[in-house]
């Protein structure tokens, strides 16, 4: 499959403004691993092979097992592999990702507010609004894993 359009070249701007988005939400407090995770959960949903393979690499660098990272697509079954923190990010990675289809209910919102304080809510809700974005360029422009 080939590339349709290099976005990066033809809007560099606007890249580079994703690229602050970016640069926000890794001096947030979150964790690098835990918006990698997140990352890579929502990457799975979307069917990114671009950002699945980035991300996937950037926890095994950040010393992320295999056995977990193999189980990210069915965390809820993965009992204690996953911690209280990390489970409550995915599960709202997954429903704000869905957002068509879920429309957040508030059961989400009082789990991932019972273990993260409001500001992590909002940067975790900017950082799964940012890869969605990602994704869908990627996808859309047909970037391919490097």
């Amino acid at each position: 499959m080939s590339a349709r359009i290099d976005y990066r070249k033809v809007a560099p701007d606007g890249y580079k403004a994703l690229g602050g988005v970016y640069a926000y939400i890794r001096q947030c407090d979150l964790g690098d691993v835990l918006v990698e995770l997140v990352f890579l959960r929502i990457s799975q949903i979307n069917g990114c092979a671009y950002c699945l393979d980035l991300h996937t690499r950037a926890l095994i660098s950040n010393g992320v097992t295999p056995r977990k990272l193999t189980l990210v697509q069915v965390w809820r079954e993965a009992g204690r592999v996953f911690e209280d923190r990390e489970r409550a990010a995915l599960r709202w990675a997954e429903t704000v990702t869905r957002v068509a289809e879920t429309a957040i209910p508030d059961e989400d919102f009082k789990a991932v507010s019972a273990v993260f304080d409001e500001k992590e809510v909002v940067d975790l809700t900017i950082a799964i609004g940012l890869m969605n974005a990602f994704n869908r360029i990627a996808i859309g422009f047909r970037r391919s894993p490097q």
